[in-house]
């Protein structure tokens, strides 16, 4: 069955046909589902989906963009929440430099993304990286941590080179890859899906986003991973199923599920 790594169920794209969306998933072959947390305020919503199906769970944290209206509050916030039984990981955490271009904006994500992965290594859990215009910050900070006694985790959208990845994979990180992947022009994510081991790979939809050929532009559901498992099976030069196989026992590894 397919591993859903990453997917926002909670987003308002999703309210006229949720329940109706995520209870058909099994007979399109999705085993698991992780809804990720982004903004401070709805994380109620990524748990609330995590009681009602058996097979969602959750991460959560808070994304960069949200960073400076996050307080000690929100931080005592997620420990707590980390602590529940089906939340299996801290995210989505990390840097965005796209539309931050400030260098106080970058400090106080920084100082947030270090608070954040500090609750992932007390509590054990893995973390789940978004990481835009900020390669080599969020290396810097992925590698600090990563030389304590993190448990692991994986870099969102990867979107970065070869080299790049090449260091995240050298941790024994994983690659959270989806419909990008698709694309016609997406040239360094097939040289990096092409040298990435796929036992560091895992499949993820960002949905609603990222939706993947042929259906690019439209909303993104984990009913379009079997394009993205396609994708990456023509690159690597096996068959789709054992891509999703392989995928699978990846994601159940880091998530201990």
């Amino acid at each position: 069955m397919i591993f859903d790594t990453h997917a926002h169920y909670d987003d308002k794209a999703f309210e006229a046909d949720r329940d109706e969306l995520l209870n058909s998933m099994e007979e399109y072959g999705i085993g698991h589902i992780v809804n990720v947390c982004a903004s401070i305020g709805e994380f109620q919503r990524t748990i609330s989906l995590t009681e009602k199906y058996p097979f969602v769970y959750g991460a959560v944290g808070v994304h960069p963009d949200d960073a400076d209206k996050m307080t000690q509050e929100t931080l005592d916030e997620i420990r707590r929440l980390s602590r529940l039984e089906k939340v299996v990981a801290i995210g989505e955490i990390g840097l965005d430099y796209y539309w931050h271009k400030e260098e106080a904006e970058h400090q106080v994500q920084k100082e947030m993304f270090r608070a954040q992965m500090e609750i992932a290594r007390e509590e054990k859990l893995p973390f789940m990286i978004h990481s835009r215009d900020a390669a080599q910050d969020t290396l810097e900070i992925v590698r600090e941590y990563m030389n304590g006694s993190m448990y692991g985790g994986i870099i969102h959208c990867f979107s970065y080179g070869k080299e790049i990845a090449q260091e995240y994979l050298k941790m024994g990180l994983y690659l959270g890859i989806g419909g990008v992947v698709t694309f016609k022009n997406a040239k360094k994510l097939k040289e990096v899906a092409e040298i990435a081991p796929l036992e560091q790979i895992v499949l993820e939809t960002d949905c609603p986003y990222m939706a993947p050929e042929p259906f690019r532009g439209t909303r993104n559901s984990s009913r379009n991973l079997p394009y993205v498992a396609k994708a990456l099976a023509e690159i690597k030069g096996i068959t789709p199923e054992e891509v999703i196989d392989v995928t699978e026992k990846n994601a159940k590894k880091l998530l201990s599920l």
